[in-house]
């Protein structure tokens, strides 16, 4: 649990950084199970002849050399189905490791500090895995690779959330450092300001003071702890390595997710514990089920916000 000056600090500022949330063997399952889907992505888009032969690679080398050669790994990687267009084969990631890192009894104790004890993981939920900035393609415009801009967690779900107990958990698997991107805040819980089709769904110009960002440092296993109305972004990652991340949400059960049409489970009742779910291959399946009802229909957008409106011209 938070003690009380952690949750008077997150009440006041928006925004907490917790050190040493994760075990260190969550931390590790999680690493081990991406380690072997890089290596399943690899195989395949070697014997396809997109990538040289893997031998002497780690995870990080692959990973690199797959982003330079253009294979598209993020979505296969990703914990979500994309905000885009959805197909009936699109790929996506969940595994024993990640569900036993969502439901981390360590981490949701965190959680019922701030929101209660009656928590569901909600669905907008994705993994981070930035390449070095010199390695960016040219027009690279995904913002999961790439800095991402102002914005806040209530702006980019749907309208139906707005009133929703919320908490965003950004969970460090590698050191987040200045070099590297780490995430940056201006502490505090505004109003919900106006967000434009920019770059990315962000902030519309003008209207965050930005000399009040403060960057975020943390080290693996550690998390940045966010309320909804936080303005935050990250930096650029200068650096000659990857970072890595989830960006994860939770809130109090019963209330809207913001994004109905993902699906979402309860991870801790104390009401109510046989609610809660404990199988990974249910959460795969929930998703699989997902997909394959979205797949033929028209898309929904995870997004409110029209570029035509006066303040995003």
């Amino acid at each position: 649990m938070l003690t009380q000056s952690q949750i008077d600090t997150f009440n006041t500022e928006g925004v907490l950084v917790v050190d040493n949330v994760l075990p260190g063997d969550t931390l590790a399952a999680v690493k081990a199970e991406y380690a072997e889907l890089m290596d399943r992505l690899y195989d395949g888009w070697h014997a396809e002849g997109k990538v040289p032969a893997p031998e002497g690679m780690d995870f990080w080398q692959k990973l690199l050399v797959s982003y330079e050669k253009g294979c598209a790994w993020f979505q296969p990687m990703d914990i979500s189905l994309p905000g885009g267009e959805i197909e009936a084969d699109t790929p996506f990631h969940f595994g024993p490791a990640v569900f036993d890192m969502l439901t981390c009894g360590r981490l949701l104790d965190m959680v019922e500090s701030l929101i209660g004890p009656e928590i569901t993981s909600n669905p907008i939920q994705h993994v981070r895995l930035k390449p070095p900035s010199r390695t960016l393609r040219a027009g690279e415009t995904t913002a999961h690779m790439m800095a991402t801009d102002w914005h806040q967690d209530r702006a980019v779900a749907h309208a139906e959330g707005d009133n929703t107990q919320m908490v965003t958990v950004w969970l460090a698997i590698s050191d987040a450092t200045l070099e590297n991107g780490c995430l940056q805040v201006v502490p505090g819980k505004p109003q919900m300001y106006p967000h434009c089709p920019q770059r990315q769904t962000s902030i519309a110009k003008g209207l965050l003071d930005e000399s009040k960002a403060r960057p975020l440092p943390v080290k693996a296993g550690g998390a940045v702890l966010f309320h909804p109305l936080t303005p935050h972004a990250s930096l650029d990652n200068v650096s000659d390595t990857f970072r890595w991340s989830f960006d994860i949400r939770y809130n109090v059960t019963g209330q809207p997710t913001g994004r109905a049409h993902f699906p979402d489970f309860i991870a801790r009742s104390r009401a109510r514990p046989e609610t809660e779910l404990k199988d990974w291959k249910t959460w795969k399946k929930m998703w699989l089920d997902c997909r394959a009802r979205l797949a033929p229909a028209p898309l929904i957008p995870i997004h409110r916000w029209d570029g035509n409106a006066p303040v995003c011209a």
